[in-house]
């Protein structure tokens, strides 16, 4: 991909794969949301989820976004650094509207509006991009 091509896939409504790395060195994955601006991605979580207790250890991740099944095989992959910075809520906000339908997301946001100060940003600044398109 071009990186014209590359930033209009991450800003597309897709879910990723985080992968972070436990304390023996091994890594883990989990789904997520993200925004793409052109130079970093963000993820947001709880600031007691065990993502942030990982990459306040070791801030090395991969972010890996791909297209589904039997769509013409396409995909990005992000490897850098990640940083763990507030305004957590404020990413949720803009970002469910985009994953959940309106009801649903109307009721994710006042559910996690009780929590508002303890939502997170994982901003993840890339070293390295990889990419792959037909």
């Amino acid at each position: 991909m071009t990186p014209d091509q590359r930033d209009a896939f991450l800003r597309e409504t897709r879910i990723a794969k985080l992968v972070t790395l436990n304390a023996d060195g091994s890594p883990t994955v989990v789904p997520v949301w993200f925004e793409w601006d052109g130079k970093d991605a963000r993820v947001f979580t709880l600031d007691s989820s065990p993502k942030v207790r990982r990459i306040q250890r070791d801030p090395r991740v991969a972010l890996s976004v791909e297209q589904p099944v039997g769509v013409s095989e396409a995909w990005v992959t992000i490897e850098g650094n990640a940083v763990v910075e507030r305004g957590g809520f404020a990413l949720a906000e803009r970002l469910a509207p985009r994953y959940y339908e309106p009801d649903r997301a109307k009721t994710a946001l006042a559910s996690w509006a009780a929590q508002r100060d303890h939502w997170v940003v994982l901003r993840i600044t890339p070293r390295r991009v990889r990419s792959s398109a037909p």
